[in-house]
């Protein structure tokens, strides 16, 4: 007896359309546009992952980069501070403190100025 896939085919069906609930037209109810629409997603999705991580980053540096130029430095000496004063917090840490402790975020600045005045 031949066989057809029938139940298995459906199932895959179903796996995919369940995917796309929620699409608008033909995206969500049409299977070779769901099935290209699926595969568009993921590669955005993966793209993406990569491009948040760079958002990110630029976003903590021009916090951080605001913030010490309120205490009249320029945040390449500051990170460059940061290496000779041995203090090791990311820029995520150093934007979170830039925005929510001034005052410890203040310390740490001049912590900074300390050792680029000492190594000067």
């Amino acid at each position: 007896m031949r066989t057809k896939k029938g139940a298995a085919r459906n199932k895959a069906k179903n796996r995919l359309f369940k995917k796309v609930r929620g699409y608008r037209g033909g995206r969500g109810k049409l299977l070779r546009s769901a099935k290209e629409t699926i595969i568009r997603s993921g590669v955005y999705a993966f793209r993406d992952r990569r491009v948040r991580k760079r958002e990110f980053r630029k976003l903590w540096i021009i916090r951080i980069n605001a913030a010490v130029r309120m205490h009249d430095i320029r945040y390449s000496q500051f990170i460059h501070g940061l290496d000779l004063a041995k203090i090791e917090l990311d820029r995520k840490m150093l934007a979170e403190m830039a925005v929510n402790d001034p005052e410890g975020f203040a310390t740490v600045v001049e912590k900074v100025k300390e050792a680029l005045a000492a190594a000067a």
